[in-house]
């Protein structure tokens, strides 16, 4: 049975990527760049499974999580990791059902979230988009923090169905809603809530206790990412499991924690930028130094973080 989609009233709410896995003994010496260093860890493995409520799961270790939606009408997922775990993504998938991927939901462009899209496409699952990721994942983009250059993907690797309102699914008994965000994290970023089992799905707009990376390029900011940190807080209750785009499985309370740091950080930073510091005077004073132990644990440090906030403020 292939789910439905209808529109619904838009509903406007509010990178880098999970921790790296050690390479092991004899693994070569460390890539050129973050973007083939998060490749080579995704590419390594391994993809965890962690059970959520009802048909879902969360898989990790791709890049950004993953959500799988298991039924009677073939997988759904929420985002769709690196290619390279290609293998070990469709061992996880095996290993909780035999059946194919029928629709994969990308919560952005970036491609830790989304450079599955090909393979899954290729089984001959449909990949459903906002319309102007599906126009940043057709362009040259630079993301200079990632020291990478991304090019247009292959027509075939496209998202075919590309949306610009909000949508609801329904799929192996539950109804989806896939909702907008205002900019935050990216210009483009959606949230997956399902209705039934009360999981929601939110891609990179909580990283859970790990500073985000915010996409200036895509259109992101600081404030546009405490916003969608708002509304991710008022679209959830105490019983809502929370996948983050990185990070463990999260919570409301853990969500507002990741809102709170935001805010708290923004305000430091703001003051020391009009006061007229540099960036490089705002990040010798470390203002994120009380904050470092519990979020600055990932890819994205406190002097990183320093300068996507700095750079909004």
């Amino acid at each position: 049975m292939a789910p439905f989609f209808k529109p619904l009233r838009t509903l406007n709410g509010g990178l880098l990527l999970a921790l790296l896995v050690a390479l092991g003994p004899g693994a070569s010496p460390a890539p050129a760049s973050p973007y083939s260093d998060i490749n080579a860890a995704a590419k390594a493995g391994p993809i965890i499974a962690h059970p959520l409520r009802g048909n879902l799961v969360m898989l990790e270790g791709s890049g950004g999580n993953i959500t799988a939606l298991s039924g009677v009408d073939g997988f759904v997922l929420v985002d769709c990791g690196i290619a390279v775990s290609q293998a070990m993504i469709v061992d996880a998938l095996e290993r909780i059902d035999r059946r194919p991927i029928h629709l994969a939901i990308l919560t952005h462009w970036h491609w830790d979230h989304a450079d599955g899209a090909a393979w899954i496409r290729r089984t001959g699952a449909s990949i459903m988009a906002d319309k102007v990721a599906v126009e940043r994942l057709n362009s040259t983009l630079r993301v200079v923090e990632w020291e990478h250059t991304f090019t247009p993907i292959p027509p075939a690797a496209l998202p075919n169905i590309v949306i610009d309102d909000d949508r609801q699914v329904q799929a192996n008994g539950e109804t989806i809603l896939v909702r907008h965000y205002e900019p935050g994290h990216t210009d483009t970023d959606i949230s997956v809530y399902f209705t039934k089992s009360d999981v929601l799905s939110v891609g990179d707009t909580f990283w859970n206790g790990q500073y985000p990376f915010i996409d200036y390029v895509g259109g992101g900011s600081i404030d546009g990412a405490i916003r969608a940190a708002n509304a991710n807080i008022n679209m959830s209750t105490d019983n809502t499991i929370i996948v983050p785009g990185h990070g463990s499985v999260g919570d409301r309370a853990s969500l507002i924690a990741f809102r709170d740091m935001l805010v708290e950080i923004r305000s430091i930073i703001a003051a020391l930028k009009a006061s007229g510091m540099t960036l490089e005077q705002v990040q010798a004073a470390k203002p994120t130094a009380a904050f470092d132990a519990k979020w600055g644990r990932s890819i994205i440090s406190g002097q990183l973080f320093t300068a996507l906030v700095y750079r909004g403020v």
